[in-house]
């Protein structure tokens, strides 16, 4: 299932969205909002699309629903969740009753205008939290387009998280330094 059709973004048990929330939901013929799922865009500035991509805020490669439901940990419970019928149970986030808002901002690459808008547009609408999943490459902190949005969003009181966007194993493949927090060592994994 993609980002809007899975159980982990069901709005059961939601109320309407908190009065500070500003965001209108860019709904389109394959998404749309609820309770849970609060506000969704999706950004292009030079307005190039190729044939295969989707014109939504919907997620169309999975990444999207992994970092909404798994990355913020605001995945409502899902009863009968396994992989490939493995471990059977139930899945859940560390906060289930967080709402999302979603920017979309990669269609095939991932532009620096496209990115600082979205920044711009979540301070604007009320989130609490940012969380980031973009790699890139490490630059100054002048001129790394997520530490110049996270400074931003910081200086209006929002913490952001990102990933650290590692090529790993290889060291020094770190491509986020500025501000990262979800991240495993690789010597801690099996």
């Amino acid at each position: 299932m993609e980002f809007g059709q899975s159980d982990s973004f069901n709005d059961k048990g939601f109320g309407p969205p908190p009065s500070k929330w500003k965001e209108k939901c860019q709904a389109s013929t394959n998404f749309t909002c609820n309770n849970k799922i609060i506000g969704a865009r999706y950004y292009r500035s030079d307005r190039v699309f190729e044939k295969e991509d989707i014109r939504s805020p919907r997620d169309s490669g999975g990444h999207g629903t992994h970092v909404a439901s798994i990355s913020i940990a605001a995945r409502n419970l899902v009863n009968m969740a396994s992989v490939q019928g493995l471990g059977l149970g139930t899945a859940r986030g560390g906060f289930p009753s967080a709402r999302i808002a979603v920017y979309k901002v990669c269609f095939g690459g991932c532009y620096d205008a496209d990115i600082l808008v979205a920044f711009d547009d979540a301070i604007a609408d009320g989130v609490d939290i940012i969380s980031v999943s973009l790699g890139g490459s490490a630059k100054s902190y002048f001129t790394d387009t997520v530490a110049i949005g996270a400074f931003h969003a910081m200086r209006n009181g929002i913490l952001t998280s990102t990933s650290i966007g590692n090529g790993g194993p290889d060291l020094g493949s770190i491509s986020n330094f500025s501000p990262w927090s979800l991240s495993v060592a690789v010597s801690t994994t099996d």
